[in-house]
């Protein structure tokens, strides 16, 4: 049986984190050793976690929030350091059965894969998915997307099936990856941390990523990211969102490198500006206007 190293970063969770450590400490599966990451809550996140008596149950506590990237590294390389021959990496965000785990590794063992991730549906709107596999996208500056996101399941992805990408709210990853491909990138603090993992793990080509849509997890999307703020009664992405996504791509893009890389760097540079100007959800002030600017340029120099 392998042993799963589980990794779960925490940041005032409070709100999420009971529920989820009933699902994980409740799983038929029970080789297993959770690492909670804390990244320095200032809620009651703590306090919660250690009510739960289990050895299973580590606690690394940060005194600063490091970020996604970093934390995710801290318990990656605990994990290594106990052996564990397996890393599922999983929000605490999400609610799940009992057999998230044994399901996870039945289906890696018979399709021989490297990393493997279940389907995953709105917590909120259980009939309705959020991630169904992705692929990345050449034509879209290498993003990936979920596809049937907010489409109602009706069975039509229910086929498992190799993909490229899959967010790391819940992939369950081999050690042997990280051990030829390297751990997250720490320049990331939250976002393009996963797609530049993936990315990474696609352009090297000898691990192979699938989708299994037996296995289903549900997910309470945006609980515990600052990325929306409501103004007037209108709901807009928050400034913590633009900085972190605006940087963050044009950092993923330098990274990829070439010519094609370099040139949907400068498109970027116009399209920003001109999701500005159309886009609902984003504030039309100067504040805003200069926000998205200046986290380009912070990118470029990253």
């Amino acid at each position: 049986m392998d042993k799963i190293g589980i990794v779960t970063i925490t940041y005032n969770s409070q709100k999420v984190i009971s529920e989820f450590l009933k699902c994980i400490l409740s799983q038929k599966y029970t080789n297993f050793i959770l690492y909670i990451v804390d990244n320095n809550s200032n809620d009651d996140s703590i306090n919660l976690i250690k009510d739960y008596k289990d050895d299973r149950v580590i606690v690394i506590e940060n005194k600063k929030n490091f970020g996604v990237a970093k934390a995710n590294n801290q318990g990656i390389e605990q994990a290594i350091l106990d052996n564990c021959e397996q890393v599922l990496l999983i929000n605490n965000d999400i609610e799940c059965d009992a057999h998230l785990l044994d399901k996870l590794l039945e289906n890696q063992s018979e399709i021989k894969a490297s990393m493997v991730a279940p389907k995953i549906m709105y917590y909120n709107k259980p009939n309705y998915i959020w991630y169904a596999g992705s692929w990345f996208s050449k034509k879209n500056g290498y993003l990936p997307s979920h596809r049937g996101i907010n489409m109602m399941d009706k069975g039509q992805y229910d086929t498992m099936v190799k993909v490229d990408y899959a967010p790391t709210c819940c992939i369950l990853i081999n050690i042997s990856v990280f051990k030829d491909i390297g751990l997250m990138d720490e320049n990331y603090f939250v976002y393009f941390d996963d797609t530049d993992f993936l990315f990474r793990v696609f352009k090297q080509g000898q691990h192979k990523l699938y989708y299994c849509p037996d296995t289903v997890l549900y997910h309470k999307v945006g609980t515990l990211t600052n990325s929306f703020q409501q103004q007037n009664k209108q709901i807009y992405r928050s400034d913590f969102f633009i900085k972190q996504i605006t940087k963050n791509y044009i950092y993923f893009l330098k990274k990829n490198g070439g010519l094609f890389s370099y040139f949907y760097i400068i498109w970027l540079f116009f399209r920003n500006n001109i999701k500005f100007i159309i886009n609902k959800k984003i504030r039309k002030d100067f504040h805003t206007f200069i926000l998205i600017n200046k986290s380009y340029f912070e990118g470029l120099k990253m």
